[in-house]
């Protein structure tokens, strides 16, 4: 039983989850800016994430930053289905809902912008809502990366929307993209040292721009 006035737990990831797509002509896309995510951590740390069919994914696993022991995966299974992935893993090896950071693309924040919360709702993104069906819960952490709005948003245009988050970034944005990632890099250490909590406060209040 917890004493009045104790420290809630930190909230230390354990499983880093990237959403995308699998078929190569989704690479680079906006809406696979999670994998891109999940293969920046996977070069930092210098894990390799291969091909695991019990996973129904690219998973891979070693020490990461602080010592910590971290699981990657990118689901293959299509965004719509990420969610029997990431439960085929925490199902496995037993992981609490809390415990899994989903990382994926955000086209309400702008271009730069990060947003890392304890939960929440999917927010409309299909990955996000097989996520949190399968995991049974809306409480676990996720960090979202602005993608921006396509220039025709307000016009209701769906069609516009979809070129959008299917489309790739411009060479201007990929070098902004770069930055993002190795941001989004120190924000998952942070996460990793310090809970993700307290990652919050840096990781939220930061735009990054080129060369920042």
């Amino acid at each position: 039983m917890t004493e009045v006035g104790t420290q809630p737990a930190l909230v230390i990831p354990q499983l880093i989850v990237g959403l995308g797509n699998p078929e190569p002509k989704y690479e680079q896309t906006r809406h696979n800016i999670g994998f891109a995510a999940v293969d920046a951590l996977a070069r930092a740390w210098q894990i390799s994430v291969t091909e695991n069919r019990k996973f129904q994914g690219e998973y891979g696993e070693g020490m990461a930053f602080a010592g910590n022991k971290i699981r990657l995966l990118k689901p293959l299974t299509y965004m719509n289905r990420s969610g029997q992935a990431i439960q085929s893993v925490t199902s496995w090896y037993k992981l609490p809902p809390e415990s899994v950071l989903i990382i994926y693309d955000d086209m309400d924040l702008p271009l730069g912008k990060t947003r890392l919360r304890l939960s929440g709702s999917a927010g409309g993104h299909n990955g996000m809502k097989s996520a949190i069906a399968h995991l049974n819960t809306q409480n676990f952490p996720r960090l979202r990366i602005g993608i921006g709005k396509p220039k025709d948003a307000a016009n209701g245009d769906n069609s516009e929307t979809v070129s959008h988050v299917l489309g790739k970034f411009s060479a201007t944005e990929t070098q902004l993209m770069s930055a993002v990632l190795q941001f989004v890099v120190d924000c998952v250490e942070m996460s990793l040292k310090q809970g993700v909590e307290k990652a919050m406060n840096r990781c939220n209040s930061r735009t990054v721009e080129v060369n920042s």
